[in-house]
């Protein structure tokens, strides 16, 4: 009984080392290169379980997938002379195991070869262009010409480049405070004519305002002019139709409107006793006396000025 296990021990240790050493699985996301002697001699591309001649031969497991090539920012000098500094990455695969195993061999030489294979294209294709086509105008159209021309040459390394972006777009540091300076007096420029055109336009409305003022003004003025010129109109025929209704009557309103502007609180005449100015003082009584029905029959208001006048 000893032996038989012993022996069933030997055979299953047996196929053990046979599964171990001469079969080999390829998972979904990978690809193998079976090498003999330094040799390759297949290339297992799909999935599944392969065998090899063991201690002969060995396998070599290369991915499938999308890769990703990200490289340093380097310089490139456009067309019209600007220094920038460019972010650029990659999405890349291995099409070709056998020709990427006899080119490049492993995944870091291979994505050093690609940084000088699409730094090459990339600083061909964009010295051709200006900065402004570079950053907005022309960027897609850009990055798929430089996608297909690395493409084109990592073929040559059984790689396909599937995808080329530029990250990001800059300037060198030492050009950056140049660009702020012209950028700052461009805008200084730009507020000093906005400026000037803010006052031009102030001393326009300003000027305009000023101008509806005045004309605003004169035509008041003149409006006042032509009332005034009306209402003293008005009151020289009133004073005419009066005067010439009863002169006497006339002369003694007019003389007592002079009485009440000349001699008010407050005023200091010298004249003389026996003055014209006077002349209704020296005989009040009789003059009273024969205006009495005049004055019975004139309005209370002239009444009124006639009293004044006795009592002064």
């Amino acid at each position: 009984m000893e032996r038989r296990w012993f022996g069933i021990a030997i055979v299953l240790g047996s196929l053990l080392a046979v599964w171990n050493l001469a079969l080999f699985t390829v998972p979904q996301w990978m690809q193998a290169v079976v090498v003999q002697l330094g040799e390759p001699v297949r290339v297992a591309h799909e999935p599944g379980l392969y065998w090899k001649l063991p201690f002969v031969q060995r396998v070599i497991y290369y991915d499938r997938r999308l890769l990703d090539q990200d490289t340093s920012p380097k310089e490139i000098l456009t067309r019209d002379k600007q220094q920038l500094v460019v972010d650029n990455y990659a999405r890349w695969r291995i099409v070709d195991p056998l020709k990427f195993l006899r080119t490049v061999g492993d995944e870091t030489s291979a994505q050093s070869r690609l940084d000088d294979v699409i730094y090459s294209n990339l600083r061909e294709t964009l010295g051709r262009h200006t900065l402004r086509e570079i950053v907005s105008e022309k960027r897609e159209e850009l990055m798929r010409d430089v996608t297909a021309r690395s493409d084109e040459r990592a073929r040559d390394y059984g790689i396909e480049v599937v995808d080329v972006r530029v990250r990001r777009v800059d300037l060198p540091e030492k050009n950056e405070l140049n660009v702020f300076q012209r950028m700052r007096t461009e805008r200084e420029r730009l507020a000093k004519k906005f400026r000037a055109e803010g006052d031009e336009e102030a001393r326009k409305i300003r000027s305009e305002s000023d101008k509806q003022v005045q004309i605003l003004m004169a035509d008041a003025r003149q409006k006042s002019e032509v009332t005034r010129g009306n209402g003293d109109a008005k009151a020289v025929a009133i004073f005419a139709d009066a005067y010439g209704r009863d002169p006497e009557f006339y002369e003694f309103v007019r003389t007592l409107e002079a009485y009440r502007n000349t001699l008010g609180s407050g005023t200091t005449a010298i004249l003389s006793p026996d003055s014209d100015f006077f002349r209704l003082f020296k005989n009040i009584d009789a003059v009273a006396g024969n205006r009495a029905p005049a004055l019975a029959a004139t309005s209370p208001a002239v009444q009124r000025s006639s009293d004044d006048a006795n009592a002064r």
